[in-house]
């Protein structure tokens, strides 16, 4: 059985001691490759350096997420173009809005989304993206250009019906993460899967963050690892009433094919 994680915060501080054992603990799972989220300028260019070293076994994003829009320049979009261009990267992302904190001033995230929105279509490379609270903005912006944009992921997803079905009705695809695997934030989504076409479906950690909640094994510093995505594989495998070895199999090939990797 082999996956793809495709969200992973793998140069976060909380792996730098043992960045290469958690990339081989996640192949020892049937875990690889993985996808290294860019975040920020800075991170985007890192993620690149090290997935470089790893061809076949790690890619990377390269953006901005909506918190780091209030850092962004012009000349920022022009290092992301740059950066593109580079074998290991696979996606223009994370990018989108966050109205929950808005940890930037909204005009901004607005002004810088769009922009990286136009960088993908003109890479031809597929979006990563990131929104919360700010549905309305968001899927206006993205609809201007659906007809423009290779593929695009709604990573994380978490929200209501209604969203779902809209990004499902751009032609989104949809990152499913261990929230599926929290009875107390995540149980919403026990139906809303279900209504996800299984060639829309992907499956991501977003580690070291949102460790699944009832893992049994529970690592004793919290942090979330690729190798856990078998985990949420089968809580996903479990509520859509499917072989968890199929829907392997399924999101591979999903994987795959939208980041041509």
């Amino acid at each position: 059985m082999k996956i793809i994680d495709i969200g992973i915060n793998l140069m976060h501080r909380s792996f730098n001691e043992d960045r290469e054992q958690v990339v081989q603990s996640a192949i020892d799972a049937g875990v690889s490759p993985l996808i290294i989220t860019g975040t920020s300028e800075r991170s985007s260019i890192i993620a690149a350096k090290y997935a470089s070293k790893y061809p076949g076994k790690l890619y990377s994003t390269a953006g901005i997420h909506p918190h780091d829009a209030k850092s962004c320049t012009p000349e920022t979009i022009k290092n992301l173009e740059k950066l593109a261009k580079q074998d290991c990267v696979v996606a223009i992302g994370e990018c989108g809005l966050d109205y929950n904190r808005d940890f930037s001033p909204r005009d901004l995230q607005r002004k810088y989304f769009e922009a990286q929105i136009q960088l993908a279509c003109e890479t031809g490379l597929p979006l990563f993206l990131h929104e919360r609270d700010a549905f309305e903005d968001f899927y206006r912006i993205l609809e201007k250009y659906k007809n423009d944009i290779s593929h695009m992921v709604v990573h994380c997803f978490t929200g209501r019906k209604e969203e779902l079905l809209a990004y499902l009705g751009l032609g989104c695809h949809i990152g499913i993460t261990g929230w599926i695997c929290d009875e107390r934030r995540g149980k919403h989504l026990i139906d809303l899967v279900k209504l996800i076409p299984q060639d829309k479906l992907m499956i991501e950690t977003d580690a070291p963050f949102l460790t699944p909640r009832n893992l049994e094994d529970k690592p004793k510093d919290g942090r979330n690892e690729p190798r856990y995505l078998v985990h949420i594989l089968d809580e996903l495998a479990y509520h859509l009433d499917e072989d968890m070895e199929d829907l392997a199999e399924q999101t591979y090939k999903n994987t795959k094919r939208f980041f041509n990797i």
